[in-house]
């Protein structure tokens, strides 16, 4: 009967015994040195070990201190670990990919025995923080079906929140169409900072998708079982915003509701206050609002008492604040107390290639919204909605997507019909390759100027002028056009070429 691998240990010699206890020191050491991070967990599941190369996740991970990591289960300080299947097994995962808020990893987990063969922890190794050339392929195809299945977990939970009645999230990041690489790094950064406390500053134009995106945010947040309170600021008169935010005392005027009034600051505590267009608020209540962030407490109107409030705040704006903090007309602490996150939401027309996406998405809804067969659009309808400048942004193409749903008797939506709503809009047009018919009495003369020309043509037109005005954004730096474009570097150069 063939010996076993225990037997073999056991009948060694003691200087053999030396070297394989010299051998497993000596492996321990080159993990340590050549990886790029290691980390011990005892038999329960704590961190009771981390080597200098791991201590650098520790602030993106949330913590800034060692002694704040170590000691704690691995599986509240390392989001995704598998190390507690490793200690419950007692097999190895010798390569796994690892993606958590300090970003995707290559790493290995093995179990560690005592003499009498009893799992008494485990090691994890970070192999690779940074993808590598062969393996870039895995780790952004896992990355993207990591990203899809976040989506729909978060598309279930809102499902399933909304259907409570309660102030919960409306939207998660699914409904934030596109797949271009410039929504792809928004998503990305919007999910980490959905994981922090601190406040987040939605930038962007107009229609462009701030109040959905503050909507997935808080559902992807730990605090997403908790209500999500919206005050638009410019649709509320400023003789009533105080009491909008912070309530009113029972009996506090004339006329006031003998209960009293909560607001919107009590209303979201425990959960997220989204304060949209924060760039008009008036300068006399920034002052207080500034003392209730910083503070965390409020005083109703009418009332000496204060009241403490937990909410996590979300602001948007469509202006530029340093502007109106260099003009006087923002409060300059309080632009910075709410700068922290910045997350600049990009206009359409910088992700046109997920036009087509918004349109089957938009389209369906409205479809069935006004009990209608959804449409379909031709090649050059798909063409000439994604050469517009949408000064609106999604809401824009929307307003134009339904005009087209209400005012086509046919299933098929071409670039006639496109053009047509187009010029009743009032909208100016960019590269058009129809003749615009006649409307509303108007006469338009078909003069060479308008005559059709071939599809072709018109798209490396648009193709050569997107491409330089993205090198000229970007101070000729390729990589980064290529990005901004939503295309790869080498399909770059060959457009170039």
């Amino acid at each position: 009967m063939p010996s076993t691998d225990v037997d073999l240990m056991v009948d060694l010699p003691k200087d053999a015994q030396s070297i394989l206890n010299l051998a497993a020191r000596s492996l321990f050491d080159v993990f340590a040195n050549a990886s790029e991070g290691m980390l011990l967990v005892d038999r329960s599941g704590r961190v009771v070990w981390i080597n200098d190369q791991y201590r650098r996740y520790l602030p993106a991970l949330g913590f800034a201190r060692e002694e704040d990591f170590v000691g704690q289960p691995v599986s509240s300080v390392v989001q995704n670990t598998l190390m507690h299947q490793v200690l419950e097994t007692g097999k190895p995962i010798l390569i796994d990919l690892l993606d958590n808020k300090a970003g995707t990893f290559v790493v290995s987990r093995y179990p560690l025995r005592d003499d009498a063969g009893r799992v008494i922890g485990a090691l994890g190794v970070v192999l690779f923080d940074q993808p590598q050339s062969n393996l870039q392929p895995l780790m952004a195809k896992f990355a993207l079906m990591q990203r899809e299945l976040d989506e729909a977990r978060d598309a279930l939970a809102v499902q399933r929140r909304s259907n409570t009645g309660l102030r919960q999230a409306k939207h998660s990041f699914a409904s934030f169409v596109g797949g271009s690489a410039v929504v792809a790094d928004l998503k990305r950064q919007a999910r980490r900072a959905a994981q922090s406390s601190s406040p987040i500053l939605l930038l962007g134009e107009t229609g462009t998708g701030k109040e959905l995106l503050a909507h997935a945010i808080h559902a992807a947040s730990p605090r997403a079982r908790g209500p999500l309170v919206s005050v638009n600021i410019a649709a509320v008169p400023e003789t009533l915003l105080e009491a909008e935010f912070f309530g009113v005392a029972p009996g506090a005027y004339t006329g006031a509701d003998r209960k009293g009034r909560e607001g919107k600051f009590k209303l979201a505590d425990g959960g997220t206050l989204f304060l949209d267009e924060i760039g008009d608020m008036p300068l006399g209540l920034q002052a207080k609002l500034l003392r209730a962030l910083q503070e965390s407490e409020f005083e109703a109107l009418g009332s000496n008492r204060l009241e403490h409030f937990d909410a996590r705040v979300i602001a948007a704006t469509s202006r530029d604040l340093a502007q109106l903090v260099r003009e006087g007309r923002f409060r300059e602490d309080l632009y910075y107390r709410l700068n922290v996150l910045p997350l600049r939401v990009p206009p359409l027309r910088d992700r046109a290639s997920d036009i087509p996406a918004l349109l089957e998405v938009v389209t369906e809804e409205l479809a069935m919204r006004n009990a209608l067969p959804q449409p379909e659009f031709t090649s050059q309808a798909v063409a000439l909605l994604s050469a517009q400048h949408w000064r609106g942004n999604v809401r824009e193409l929307r307003n134009v997507l339904e005009q087209l749903l209400l005012r086509c008797d046919g299933s098929l939506i071409d670039d006639k019909a496109v053009a047509l709503v187009l010029q009743d809009s009032g909208l100016r047009q960019i590269a058009a390759p129809v003749n615009l018919p006649a409307s509303s009495g108007t006469h338009r003369s078909a003069d060479a100027s308008t005559l059709l020309r071939p599809l072709g043509e018109q798209v490396r037109e648009l193709e050569t002028r997107a491409i330089e005005a993205a090198l000229q954004a970007t101070s000729g730096n390729k990589l980064a056009a290529a990005k901004l474009l939503g295309m790869s570097r080498a399909k770059l150069y060959q457009c170039l070429r």
